[in-house]
């Protein structure tokens, strides 16, 4: 019985060396999986932080992307309102070129006009010239006749 025992005492030593070296690797298992842990949960910590800023950045993104998409709007109108005043000025400046072209044609019209009084006007002056030559001419006949006529008519009378 002693044997059993001894071989039994023998056999739970064994198994009792085999269950501390199980423990110790158990331990250190176990002390692995909890640096691990440690090393994952700072890492999960570290994300969730990283995560917080990210939703911020989200977040603050939206609201830009909100006030871009109101500031595009705005853009957008005035570029409408700018189309419109383009359309605007091309038809003043078609309606300008289309008085300008007229102003022209009246402008060329009136320089005609204006040369054609000139020559009219030298063709009358040199027409006044010949007939103020021409009554000069006449009053100095004129003179001489009635100098003639007064001539002959003191000679009627000495006579």
């Amino acid at each position: 019985m002693r044997k059993v025992l001894e071989n039994r005492s023998l056999s739970d030593e064994e198994r009792m060396d085999a269950l501390e070296n199980q423990l110790k690797e158990a331990r250190f298992l176990a002390e692995e999986a909890d640096r691990k842990y440690d090393e994952v949960a700072r890492k999960l910590a570290m994300v969730e932080a990283d995560l917080e800023r990210a939703e911020e950045r989200a977040e603050t993104g939206e609201s830009k992307i909100v006030e871009l998409e109101e500031e595009l709007r705005v853009v957008g109108n005035n570029l409408k309102s700018l189309e419109v005043s383009e359309e605007k000025a091309k038809e003043r400046e078609e309606e300008y070129e289309r008085q300008l072209t007229m102003f022209t044609q009246r402008l060329k019209q009136a320089e005609a006009r204006a040369e054609f009084a000139e020559r009219s006007v030298q063709k009358l002056q040199k027409e006044v010239d010949r007939l103020e030559d021409q009554l000069l001419e006449s009053r100095q006949q004129q003179k001489q006749l009635e100098d003639e006529m007064d001539t002959t008519l003191k000679d009627i009378q000495n006579l």
